[in-house]
């Protein structure tokens, strides 16, 4: 029995797309969420004002922004509206989960 030529173009798609997904997966996965890594962001989140090292850490932490977010102890402070200005001055996306 022959394989059509889209058939097999359709398989090596799929087969491609999930690879990368779990690429990605793996890349997410890696990151250690400890919120303990923002604590250079206390003094930049209580004046709204950005630093680079508080943006480098966002940027580090920003797949565990959401459990964070959630977080009833954590939650205030990344919902408060400094927060969202920081992240915003550092080209950090704002969870929306």
């Amino acid at each position: 029995m022959k394989m059509k030529p889209l058939f097999v173009l359709s398989f090596i798609s799929m087969v491609l797309l999930l690879l990368l997904f779990l690429l990605q997966s793996s890349t997410v996965m890696s990151v250690d969420c400890n919120v303990g890594e923002l604590i250079c962001c206390a003094d930049p989140i209580s004046t709204g004002v950005a630093t680079q090292q508080c943006c480098s850490k966002l940027k580090e932490q920003e797949p565990c922004l959401c459990q964070y977010k959630n977080n009833p102890f954590f939650g205030g402070y990344v919902n408060s509206p400094n927060a969202k200005k920081v992240a915003q001055c550092c080209g950090v996306p704002f969870p929306s989960c």
